[in-house]
């Protein structure tokens, strides 16, 4: 539920290419952290602990984010994206189901909550078991498609208020904030 790429993401594909695209993007991001919570109930842990590992994935995802962030900054301000949604706009060669697992695993803010918090959960959900595994990850997942879902709605139907210099506005800003991030992840600024 923080505001950052994932989120903005989710903003701007919404509107781009409607509601599905949220739910695309959760399935991606869900994809990943299905790995990564099987990955852990195996040892994964001891890898991600490494600074060099944790210094690269912010690196690497600040790049990633750089570009998706100066796209959005780019095509709003050169009027590439419209409102008026008619299924033939360019959209990204990647797809929603990609961008969410690429998108997530850029976060390194991601990273650090599952090296931290969520290996707890995933650790104190494996005193029962798999089923403890299976009712962490569910819940887990479950949250972040009712949020999104929520989000993409949001988005979706309040697209009708906005007009086309508004919306130009919003990814602008979106992409600005991107960019701000990436700048934090790969020069490893804390945000707070």
């Amino acid at each position: 539920m923080v505001p950052g790429p994932l989120l903005t993401v989710t903003i701007s594909e919404t509107v781009r290419r409607g509601q599905v695209a949220a739910f695309l993007l959760i399935v991606g991001h869900s994809l990943l952290e299905l790995v990564l919570v099987v990955g852990f109930a195996f040892g994964l842990l001891t890898i991600l602990e490494s600074p060099l590992i944790i210094r690269s994935i912010g690196v690497l995802g600040g790049a990633f984010l750089l570009w998706m962030g100066y796209g959005l900054v780019a095509d709003s301000y050169r009027g590439r994206i419209s409102l008026d949604f008619d299924g033939s706009e360019a959209y990204s060669s990647v797809g929603p189901v990609i961008q969410g697992v690429v998108t997530s695993i850029s976060n390194p803010y991601w990273t650090l909550w599952w090296v931290t918090i969520g290996a707890g959960f995933v650790l104190s959900s494996l005193k029962y078991g798999l089923a403890g595994l299976l009712v962490f990850y569910i819940g887990h997942i479950l949250g972040d498609f009712v949020w999104y879902a929520a989000i993409a709605y949001s988005v979706a139907t309040g697209k009708r208020f906005l007009s086309n210099k508004v919306y130009h506005g919003i990814l602008f800003a979106c992409g600005l904030f991107l960019i701000a991030l990436a700048a934090t992840f790969i020069f490893d600024i804390p945000l707070f």
